[in-house]
């Protein structure tokens, strides 16, 4: 019976805030959800072909997209060329339509009770995906920033994602080591790398076996690279990643 207050606690405390502050769509503004079922089927969907490797879109070495299953299946010609720390990334949508609102509202408008509503569909691409991970892994906050933020998006993300799919989160498995600008306004992939290029470094204690480092939105990678690159550096088995977003 004990186990049991706190839970109806956050229930009620849940249905009062709902009441002073009801729940509206971020992306069409209807009541109920902070992310609505159609703006969420509506939202453009992250699908193959892909870059099995990074997950940007795949098109031919000539001109259009790739058909065959073999082509697709092979990385992109950067993920040849330059292969990231990282074994494999993953994203459910792409970074548009109520997607883009859901970033930007959990990221720049405090509406962190939106990540449980995110967290879904990361859960469902997931498990589609299964790579062999036995821990989730937030990107890490630089400190200042969380704390005008008042959270790390990306470690609410991966806390509801580690509930769904029943996987340990480790949050204290990745440092970050200093502050950099922010990714939004570096102009390049070049200046994105310079941004994070030691700015990570793996905590005192590491998950064994796989890893999956959760973030909002996925650009060039640099970011994820970098987490990952600290990850591996420091002894840590495979590294995959996972984002709600991906921009294209």
């Amino acid at each position: 019976m004990t186990s049991s207050v706190p839970a109806l606690a956050a229930a009620l405390s849940s249905r009062a805030l709902d009441l002073i502050f009801p729940r509206r769509c971020v992306g069409c503004g209807a009541f109920g959800a902070f992310l609505c079922a159609s703006c969420l089927a509506a939202a453009p969907a992250a699908a193959p072909p892909r870059c099995p490797v990074c997950w940007m879109p795949v098109l031919s070495e000539v001109e259009g997209p790739v058909l065959s299953a073999a082509a697709a299946a092979r990385p992109c010609l950067r993920c040849r060329s330059q292969p990231p720390a990282f074994a494999a990334a993953r994203s459910a949508f792409v970074y548009g339509g109520a997607a883009r609102e859901a970033v930007r509202a959990l990221k720049y408008r405090g509406l962190a009770a939106l990540a449980a509503e995110m967290a879904r569909p990361l859960a469902a691409a997931l498990d589609g995906w299964a790579p062999p991970v036995n821990a989730v892994v937030p990107v890490p906050l630089a400190g200042r920033r969380r704390r005008l933020r008042g959270y790390n998006q990306s470690e609410l993300l991966a806390r509801e994602l580690g509930r769904l799919a029943g996987i340990p989160v480790a949050a204290g498995a990745l440092r970050r080591l200093r502050s950099s600008p922010p990714q939004a306004g570096a102009a390049d992939e070049a200046a994105r790398r310079a941004n994070v290029a030691g700015a990570f470094a793996a905590g005192s204690s590491l998950p064994d076996g796989g890893i999956l480092v959760v973030d909002d939105v996925l650009t060039t990678g640099a970011t994820l690279d970098a987490c990952a690159r600290a990850l591996r550096q420091a002894g840590a088995g495979p590294v995959f990643a996972l984002t709600f977003a991906r921009e294209d």
